[in-house]
C-alpha cells in the first residue's frame, strides 16, 4: 500500500497538525474494512485466546491492514493493537487500535462491532475514530474538536442527554464482564435507571455521543477498547472516566463509566459505590 502524499505532522509550540493524522487514521479505518467485510457473515471460525476472548483470522487480518498504513505513513510513531503488541515503545506519539472491537458481534453477523483507531500523545488519547464497516458509520473526535459523525442514519454528536438519572438509558457490553466485586456495584446503578440494555461494545459509545445512551459502565476494559473513545464522548460533550470519575489509565483497574451528560458524574459514582 502507498504511503499518503503528507508522511509527518508538524508540531507548532508543541501542537500537533492534526489534519495529517486524521487522513491517515481514515486511511487505516478504511483499509481495516476492506478486511474485514468479506469475512462478515462469511461463517468464519474463532480460536480462544488466553483470557478467553475469541479472535478469528478478520481480526488478524485487518491489523495488519492498520498496521500497514500507519508504519508507512508515520515509521517512527508507536504502534499498539490488541492482536500483535507494541512497536516503537520509546516513542511519545502512539497509535492504539483494536480491529475488531466485538469479536462476539462479527462472529455472530451482527454488525455492532467497530474498528477502533486512537493517536496518544504522552499516554493521553489527543484523536480517536470509531468505524463501523458494515453500516459505514464513522465517529471522530479530537482533542479540542467538536466530535463529527458520517453514515447513512440519522444523528448528530452532542444531542442533549436525559438530565435525570432516573430516566437514563444505561448500556453495558455483557453481565459476565463483572466479577463478585463489581456486579453488585452495577446492580445497584441499573436499579437507578430507567432502563439496561446489554451488548454493542465500541459501537455503544458511538450511540452514546449520539444521544441514544446516556450512561455506559463497563469493566475489564483494556487501553485498546477505551482509547479512541475518550476524545469522541468528549468532542461530544460527555465524559469518559473510571468508576470514580477519574481520568483512564493503561495501568487502570479496567472500569470505565461513560456519560452524555457530566453532571450526572458524581450522582452515578455515588451509586457504584
Amino acid at each position: 500500500m502507498r504511503p499518503l502524499p503528507v508522511r509527518c505532522p508538524l508540531r507548532v509550540r508543541s501542537r500537533l497538525d492534526f489534519e495529517p493524522l486524521i487522513a491517515v487514521a481514515s486511511e487505516a479505518a478504511a483499509a481495516s474494512g476492506a478486511a474485514i467485510r468479506p469475512w462478515f457473515r462469511a461463517g468464519i471460525l474463532s480460536t480462544q485466546k488466553a483470557d478467553s476472548s475469541p479472535v478469528t483470522l478478520a481480526d488478524r487480518e485487518a491489523e495488519h491492514a492498520i498496521r500497514r498504513v500507519l508504519a508507512a505513513n508515520f515509521p517512527d510513531y508507536g504502534r499498539l493493537g490488541e492482536e500483535e503488541g507494541l512497536e516503537n515503545p520509546s516513542s511519545a506519539l502512539r497509535w492504539v487500535f483494536d480491529p475488531i472491537d466485538g469479536t462476539r458481534a462479527f462472529i455472530t453477523g451482527r454488525p455492532s462491532f467497530v474498528t477502533l483507531i486512537a493517536l496518544l500523545e504522552d499516554g493521553k488519547p489527543i484523536l480517536g475514530l470509531i468505524d463501523q464497516p458494515v453500516t459505514g458509520e464513522r465517529w471522530l473526535g479530537v482533542k479540542g474538536r467538536r466530535t463529527s459523525f458520517s453514515g447513512p442514519f440519522g444523528g448528530v454528536p452532542g444531542t442533549r442527554h436525559r438530565a435525570k438519572l432516573e430516566d437514563a438509558e444505561l448500556s453495558s457490553t455483557a453481565p459476565e464482564i463483572f466479577e463478585a466485586e463489581n456486579s453488585p456495584r452495577f446492580a445497584k446503578l441499573a436499579q437507578a435507571v430507567k432502563r439496561v440494555s446489554w451488548g454493542g461494545d465500541g459501537y455503544a459509545y458511538g450511540l452514546l455521543a449520539l444521544g441514544q445512551i446516556d450512561v455506559i459502565a463497563e469493566a475489564t476494559l483494556k487501553i485498546w477498547d477505551w482509547a479512541a473513545l475518550v476524545p469522541v464522548i468528549e468532542g461530544a460533550g460527555g465524559s469518559l472516566t473510571d468508576w470514580n470519575g477519574h481520568h483512564l489509565r493503561e495501568d487502570g483497574d479496567g472500569r470505565a463509566l461513560a456519560v452524555g451528560d457530566p453532571a450526572l458524574v458524581p450522582e452515578i459514582v455515588a451509586a457504584l459505590r
